[in-house]
Formats: structure tokens, C-alpha cells, sequence
């Protein structure tokens, strides 16, 4: 089966990589191999991506002490606790038949793996039905060490309909953030790397960055182009802080590269909503080099 919609396709085929995507597509399967439920493991944090309620498309963080994300089969896998009350995905985890992308991302050694499918709710968390299972190259992954973990002190959400200046900086220092996408079969969680102002605040309310050569899968674009609905998670990775931004993102195509635009619709900023602690990065080589504004 081909492991691509026709969304991805469109844009593979635009930007002439159709070759390169079916060799890596090969990558794509629904089983869990055992190197792969060895990774899941050893993981403190899960990314997920998912729609809400009203269908709001949010990108939400995990934590828990390594194990709390376990391999359950070959195709299912395990998520002790869940996300607070206070999270916008949290009651989307608790309902059955839940489509969700999720991402497992190791800063200490620069490898990712993503597992798509179909959540429900366990005893003690949930589980996700594996739909598609595969890892992608450490391109654009900043490398960090993990310090000692903070007693859990998450401060109260705020809420709002667009960013504050306190918001805005915290994106402008990002190099990392992660990306939640859907179409009509399934979700994604992808993630979206760079040097410290690759995303550019255009407004309180409109955001931007370059789309990077990667893997030439293009699922997160090829989903944007039949549903612009679209999820972010900015962490500021020192406080445990996340910012989770919905909206809708649409990608211009250009002779010199991609731009994504994002207008951002709601925010939830959390105060240490990690007790995860990282240190400075050592930013990736493959970093492109920002262009010079006047």
C-alpha cells in the first residue's frame, strides 16, 4: 500500500522528489521492531498531536520517568498517566477512537521516531493502535544533555487569542518546536528545527519559517494542503514552560525555497508544565544559517 495520501503526493511531485519519497516511504510500516520499542524505553517525554472538542488541532508534551512510554505488541504501544485536566488534548485522550501522531525525540542522541494512530483510554493512561511506525534522520535536532528533574510545580494556563511580548520573545528564542497536522486518515506529529530565529513573528497573531529540505515525505505539508488546521508546541526546554498555539498554516511554494505561514487563532502557555530539565544546545550542522535583515 502507499504510504502517502494524495496531499503528500501533490507536493512531492511539485517540488520533484516523487523518487526520493518512495525509497524512504519503504521505512513506513504499522510494526514496532524491537530497536524501535528499545528507543520507546528509554524516553522521558512524548510529543502527541491531535484535534480537540470543537476540532482545534494542538500539539501537546508527555513526561514521565523512562518506561512510562513501553511497547505493548508490535503494533500498540502503552502511555502511563496522561495529560492534565488543564491541557487542551486532555479530554480528546480520554474518549475512544482518538486519531493522534505522536513523536518520541531524544535530545542526548539526536534520534526521533514517530508512531501514528488511534488512541483510547487504559486503566492507567492510554494506548495507541499503530498505524504507522518510522524514524527520520537527526537533521536539524539541537543536542542536549538532560539535567536533574524538578519537583512537579506547574503553574496555572493562561489563555488567550493571541501572543504577548513575553510569548513572542520565547519564539523568537526558539530552536525547536514541534508541529501537529491532520488529514482524513489520521494525525501527525512532526518536528521543526533551527537556528534561534528561523520562526519570525510577523504579529501578535502571525507567525512564519522555512520549510528545510528533510526527508522528502512532506506528510506534514501534504497534510496542510486539504486541511490547514495545524498545532504548535514551543518549549522553553531551561523552565519546563510549553506554549501551545492552534490555527491554521498555509505553505507558499517559491523558486528559492518553502515558507509556512502560521495565524494563530488560540494560546495556552503553561508555567513549568515540565519538570524536565535540559541544558544549553549544541546546535545541529545541519542548521542553515539565518538571512541577514537590515
Amino acid at each position: 500500500m502507499d504510504p502517502y495520501h494524495e496531499g503528500s503526493r501533490a507536493v512531492q511531485t511539485r517540488v520533484g522528489v516523487r523518487e526520493a519519497a518512495d525509497h524512504v516511504g519503504r521505512s513506513i510500516g504499522p510494526d514496532i521492531r524491537d530497536v524501535a520499542a528499545a528507543f520507546l524505553g528509554l524516553q522521558p517525554m512524548l510529543v502527541i498531536g491531535a484535534a480537540d472538542g470543537a476540532g482545534r488541532i494542538w500539539s501537546s508534551l508527555l513526561t514521565g520517568q523512562p518506561g512510562f512510554v513501553r511497547a505493548t505488541g508490535r503494533r500498540r504501544i502503552s502511555v502511563a498517566g496522561g495529560l492534565p485536566e488543564s491541557d487542551p488534548l486532555a479530554a480528546a485522550l480520554a474518549a475512544e477512537g482518538t486519531a493522534v501522531g505522536t513523536l518520541a525525540l531524544d535530545p542526548r542522541t539526536r534520534r526521533r521516531m514517530r508512531l501514528n494512530g488511534t488512541a483510547g483510554p487504559t486503566a492507567h493512561g492510554f494506548a495507541v493502535e499503530a498505524e504507522q511506525v518510522f524514524s527520520n534522520c537527526p537533521r536539524y535536532l539541537q543536542k542536549r544533555e538532560l539535567r536533574p528533574s524538578v519537583p512537579a510545580r506547574t503553574g496555572a494556563a493562561r489563555r488567550g487569542r493571541e501572543l504577548t511580548p513575553d510569548q513572542e520573545g520565547l519564539i523568537r528564542a526558539a530552536d525547536t518546536f514541534f508541529l501537529a497536522t491532520v488529514a482524513a486518515d489520521g494525525a501527525d506529529a512532526s518536528h521543526r528545527g533551527g537556528n534561534p530565529g528561523f520562526v519570525r513573528v510577523l504579529s501578535p497573531n502571525r507567525l512564519s519559517w522555512p520549510d528545510y529540505d528533510g526527508n522528502s515525505m512532506f506528510l506534514s505539508l501534504g497534510n496542510l494542503e486539504g486541511d490547514p488546521r495545524a498545532g504548535l508546541l514551543f518549549l522553553d526546554w531551561s523552565t519546563g514552560t510549553t506554549l501551545q498555539l492552534a490555527g491554521t498554516a498555509t505553505t507558499a511554494f517559491g523558486a528559492h525555497g518553502r515558507t509556512t505561514r502560521f495565524t494563530v487563532a488560540e494560546v495556552v502557555e503553561t508555567p513549568h508544565a515540565s519538570p524536565l530539565r535540559w541544558s544549553a544546545p549544541e546546535y545541529s550542522p545541519a542548521n542553515p544559517p539565518l538571512p541577514e535583515t537590515a
